[in-house]
């Protein structure tokens, strides 16, 4: 399909989900809604919703292009993610719901003070940030690479254009209009990858027991790896791991948690929780189906790409040596617009979190302000989010270095390990901290942390650390704030401070 027919498709379906989000919002405009929702959202709606915002661009993107290094060895970390989901439903949630939080890091000032209330915000607007820009800065240079690029189009207004229409159908409605956008994504999200994969099988010559016969055979669909511990794939590294990076990137991230808290009742939330954690292995499964089946016809129709990344769009999109699509247009057009529902979900949804921490953790609005003072700021709040997150996408184009998922989990494993800390530290204990001595703490362990993982090979007699680093940066900030506790009497109810 020409890039022009791409384009005006792509802009078509960008309009539908504003045109939806704006719908929403009309009646529901106000900053209750905004941030939660009104507490109104049915769980089911919230469990659809929720998968397209953890999918985003990465997976739609990576997940098929790890299959040849790292075959289906992230289907170990997927079963962490169960495990992981059930302690949020039924540690986290029930803190939150008691709390009345819009905002979870308004937990920490309660627990230890405002200094570690900010220095927990601060390391999720730092990590947000960067992997919302980890993740548009992928969707925008494969969209550059199939749609404005062939056009003449640059790369910034590429991005501007993309930001623009995140903040459109977000600015209004907040969570109340993603938990409905995000759900029609979804599902067509899905039926893009169902779609995809059928028409690259037919095209191949294979049946679904055809597709099932070559996937096992293909060499790349190897799950359990428990033979070598010092393998990144090792699985009790990769399931913990796992656990871990959803206690933290989902169930301590405000992104994720706004549309949880939105739900009527903690009941209705955990039900939603649990709903979307079964359904995760099934959909990194067909990812990762995809992503053999899509190493198989490059193979066998001679199919050049750079990187794992590129190997989806240059199937779907790509030419071979005459100018013949090497796929029916229907892929191409499915691959543009499954991105863009990936993408706009995980990014809108960012957005709105964005917008609420730093409106209501660093400026407190909520509190200084009336209902019409707290919407100029929130709005305000907003638009600047929308134009930094531009500028970062930007930013990214000269480090892009080998697959994106795996920069995705080092960023998180730096920026959510202190917050995963905190956070436990607080709820499994009742020691008090020296509140001033948290932001630094909360520092020094990511620092700690990259000085292991660079010289782990030489100190630990070739241990490379992988994704567990998350779990050494919380172990390292738990101890960090033991220590500062050093001397001070217990709290009798767990939230006394210095």
């Amino acid at each position: 399909m020409s890039p022009a027919l791409l384009l005006l498709a792509l802009a078509l379906y960008l309009a539908a989900v504003i045109a939806v989000g704006w719908r929403i919002a009309r009646r529901h405009a106000g900053s209750a809604d905004f941030f939660r929702g009104g507490r109104k959202s049915p769980w089911w709606a919230v469990a659809v919703a929720m998968v397209s915002t953890s999918i985003s661009g990465i997976t739609f993107v990576s997940v098929p292009g790890m299959v040849a290094a790292s075959q289906w060895a992230y289907l170990q970390m997927a079963l962490g993610f169960v495990a992981g989901y059930a302690v949020i439903a039924y540690v986290l949630l029930p803190l939150y719901y008691r709390m009345d939080l819009s905002s979870l890091y308004s937990y920490l000032e309660g627990r230890f003070g405002s200094w570690s209330h900010h220095a927990g915000a601060g390391f999720f607007l730092l990590s947000k940030v960067l992997i919302c820009g980890v993740r548009m800065y992928l969707t925008a240079i494969v969209l550059q690479l199939v749609v404005f690029g062939p056009l003449g189009i640059p790369f910034w207004a590429n991005v501007a254009a993309t930001m623009l229409c995140v903040w459109l159908y977000t600015f209004r409605g907040g969570v109340r209009s993603l938990v409905w956008t995000d759900m029609l994504q979804t599902l067509a999200l899905i039926a893009t990858v169902v779609i995809c994969t059928v028409v690259i099988g037919r095209t191949m010559g294979l049946d679904f027991g055809g597709m099932c016969g070559s996937i096992r055979d293909s060499g790349m669909s190897r799950i359990w790896f428990l033979d070598d511990w010092r393998d990144t794939r090792y699985f009790w590294k990769q399931f913990l791991a796992g656990m871990f990076t959803t206690v933290a990137m989902t169930g301590m991230d405000q992104d994720m948690m706004q549309k949880n808290l939105s739900c009527r009742t903690l009941r209705e939330s955990q039900r939603n929780m649990m709903c979307y954690g079964a359904a995760f292995i099934p959909v990194n499964l067909l990812f990762l189906a995809l992503g053999v089946l899509l190493y198989r016809f490059a193979a066998q129709a001679g199919v050049d790409f750079a990187r794992p990344d590129d190997l989806f769009p240059a199937v779907a999109c790509g030419t071979d040596a005459a100018g013949t699509p090497w796929m029916p247009p229907v892929v191409s057009l499915l691959f543009v617009l499954g991105l863009a529902a990936s993408a706009f979900s995980s990014s809108g949804s960012a957005l709105t979190a964005l917008t609420t921490t730093f409106t209501l953790d660093f400026l407190h609005a909520d509190r200084r302000r009336d209902e019409a003072g707290l919407l100029r700021t929130r709005r305000r709040v907003h638009a600047l989010a929308a134009v930094v997150l531009g500028f970062v996408v930007l930013g990214f184009g000269a480090i892009r270095n080998g697959s994106v998922i795996d920069a995705i989990y080092t960023v998180a494993g730096y920026t959510y390990g202190p917050l995963l800390g905190l956070f436990f530290f607080g709820i499994l204990t009742r020691r008090r901290v020296r509140d001033r001595w948290v932001p630094f703490i909360c520092l020094l362990a990511p620092v700690l942390c990259y000085v292991l993982s660079t010289h782990s090979e030489a100190w630990l007699g070739g241990y490379r650390i992988g994704f567990e680093l998350l779990l050494i940066n919380a172990a390292l900030t738990w101890l960090g704030l033991w220590l500062s506790g050093l001397g001070l009497p217990p709290g009798p109810d767990g939230h006394a401070r210095d």
